[in-house]
């Protein structure tokens, strides 16, 4: 029970490291000798120190023959910083607490391994799940390469996202809002299509103090976004995606000079191959796709298998019309058998709205 309580203390800490870490893990990391917690600290941002050296770097005593309890495997090579293993070993910790191994091929294992074969008593599986949850991009990026991609909407209780005219200002209320704008801060894209940007010329930011701006991915087959579109005009401050299949360079050219990143891809069923797309995204080191785009992207991202989660807003409203748009697109399925399922889904009450989110169990419609 000790144990899981300085587990649990450890990614409370953790979790302080969101939106900064990617393509990095969260960890925390706390010291305990005697009952005492003497050091604690976390991964504060990408290509800062890791959680074990912040705890060392904060300890009010020596930790020789102290207890460290970690979220995550310590890591044994050198990558933006200098193995974790290194440091505890130097240190004196005489136990270490693992909550989840690193999937990582470069730890996997031997992080544990080193530390055990040099007289330190490490034992793992503590509070296993929930420090696996935590990191659930990371383990989904180190296994595949590919990012994690969260769909997200909001519809009324009759499932419309827009009335008739295309009106949607404004379908849920501020707290669910802000909760969107929170995961905007969390995960590391935002991936839209061209007809969003065209319809709401939208800024496509993160929105609350002191929070991270996702990098801005658009998907615009025939590389149609105005040079006057928000996304444009602001790409020098918030890093701009335009994923295109458009070959003209000149073309191609004023987006660059506005301070856009051009990513010409191939075309699957008359548009940009979104699973070429989380490939090259991937290349790039970006973790994390929140998708908040229409109906047809939308369709097109569960058909293509790229997706990984769903989060679904409703709103206790009803717009009606038969010609109001639903949140997926594209033909559907043929029979109620071959619906996309989610899997350990939950509810969550935010004002008068309801979250519904979960993750999306594999099936047969993709590559991914």
């Amino acid at each position: 029970m000790e144990d899981a309580a300085y587990m649990r203390r450890a990614l409370a800490l953790a979790e302080q490291g969101c939106g900064w870490t990617s393509p990095n893990p969260m960890v925390g990391a706390v010291i305990v000798r005697d009952g005492r917690v003497i050091g604690e600290g976390y991964h504060e941002k990408c290509g800062q120190a890791h959680a074990e050296r912040n705890a060392l770097a904060h300890c009010t005593e020596s930790p020789r023959g102290a207890t460290l309890y970690v979220t995550l495997e310590p890591c044994c090579h050198t990558g933006r910083q200098p193995p974790c293993v290194d440091a505890i070993l130097e240190s004196g910790i005489a136990r270490v607490v693992v909550g989840s191994l690193d999937p990582n091929p470069k730890v996997a294992g031997k992080g544990i391994r080193i530390l055990r074969e040099h007289g330190v008593t490490v034992d793992t599986g503590v509070l296993e799940d929930e420090c696996r949850a935590i990191n659930t991009v990371f383990f989904h990026f180190i296994q595949t390469g590919r990012p994690y991609v969260v769909l997200k909407y909001a519809m009324t209780l009759d499932g419309k996202i827009a009335t008739h005219t295309g009106a949607s200002k404004w379908i849920t209320g501020e707290q669910a809002r802000r909760r969107v704008h929170a995961d905007r801060h969390r995960y590391r894209a935002i991936l839209v299509g061209v007809g969003t940007v065209l319809a709401d010329d939208p800024q496509l930011t993160c929105r609350i103090e002191g929070g991270r701006n996702p990098i801005r991915v658009i998907c615009d087959t025939h590389l149609r976004t105005p040079l006057s579109a928000q996304v444009v005009r602001t790409a020098r401050e918030t890093p701009t995606i335009l994923a295109t299949c458009c070959t003209d360079a000149a073309h191609r050219a004023a987006y660059e000079e506005a301070g856009c990143q051009v990513l010409v891809l191939p075309e699957q069923d008359g548009k940009v191959s979104l699973s070429a797309l989380m490939e090259r995204l991937g290349q790039m080191e970006i973790d994390s796709v929140l998708l908040e785009g229409g109906a047809s992207l939308h369709g097109a991202a569960l058909e293509s298998g790229i997706v990984n989660r769903v989060q679904a807003y409703v709103a206790p409203k009803l717009f009606g019309g038969a010609g109001a748009p639903s949140p997926i697109g594209g033909q559907g399925v043929a029979l109620p058998s071959e619906a996309v399922h989610l899997k350990h889904a939950t509810m969550t009450l935010l004002g008068e709205d309801i979250l519904i989110e979960g993750e999306v169990e594999p099936h047969v419609h993709g590559d991914c």
